[in-house]
């Protein structure tokens, strides 16, 4: 079953879904800054949060996991916000359902395929995390490609609690995902992609294809920005989060 909360409110549904190794408080400065502008609703993606996982998935099965979510919900249409692993199942989400995503706003993420050598190094943590545990020099490891200098205590207390045989399964999705480049030109719908220029999990190039590719694409830079953006860089991205899904929600 997948968890969500549904925070209330009148206006334009947006779903907001995470990144990886969170859930959904990571969004706690964008329901502060515009929770009663919209409804919005978190979900904690599989083997995420509160919701489980019994054995390997994609992404795709994510979308769908999604998809249910508001369906349950009873929520037709709803712009979706993904950060990072949020972005890939957002774009998913937006292949998928079409006629139903009004807007995308894509943050710290990318449409390829993980690159193979940094896929290996990540499947080596993984290995690291199962044999030895979340080690505080290990976390901080994780923590400087994600959030960079931001302080990373209370996500530290998370992830300690991270049941380890999970770490496998969803570094195994992670690594492995398949690349949608060569559909972006069927999302429809305006598309945000935000990126810090600090992201250190990807270029800023991985921004840039979706941007130019999606056929109503807006790219902005943020100076300075972690992986992690709208959880590190809350005063850059909520004004345009803001304003976009104003105009398109």
């Amino acid at each position: 079953m997948t968890h969500f909360v549904d925070h209330g409110g009148t206006g334009p549904a947006v779903v907001l879904l995470h990144s990886f190794l969170m859930d959904g408080d990571m969004f706690a400065p964008q329901i502060a800054a515009f929770g009663d502008t919209f409804r919005l609703v978190t979900v904690d993606e599989r083997g995420h949060g509160q919701t489980p996982v019994d054995g390997p998935f994609t992404y795709w099965d994510v979308a769908e996991d999604v998809l249910a979510v508001v369906d349950e919900l009873g929520i037709d249409q709803f712009a979706i916000v993904g950060t990072s692993q949020g972005g890939f199942v957002g774009l998913r989400v937006a292949l998928l359902a079409p006629g139903r995503v009004t807007a995308l706003a894509v943050l710290g993420s990318s449409a390829a395929e993980e690159d193979p050598q940094v896929a290996e190094a990540y499947r080596g943590l993984g290995t690291l995390w199962t044999t030895q545990g979340p080690t505080d020099q290990l976390l901080d490891m994780v923590a400087t490609i994600c959030v960079g200098d931001m302080d990373n205590s209370a996500w530290k207390v998370k992830l300690r609690a991270l049941p380890y045989e999970r770490v496998p399964v969803l570094l195994d999705t992670l690594t492995r995902r398949d690349s949608v480049l060569g559909r972006l030109g069927e999302i429809a719908c305006p598309t945000l992609v935000m990126h810090g220029t600090a992201d250190a999990a990807y270029p800023v190039e991985r921004a840039k294809e979706i941007a130019e590719t999606v056929p109503k694409g807006e790219l902005v830079l943020v100076e300075g920005g972690a992986h992690f953006l709208s959880l590190t860089h809350p005063d850059a991205v909520n004004p345009a989060l803001r304003q976009f899904l104003s105009a398109n929600g």
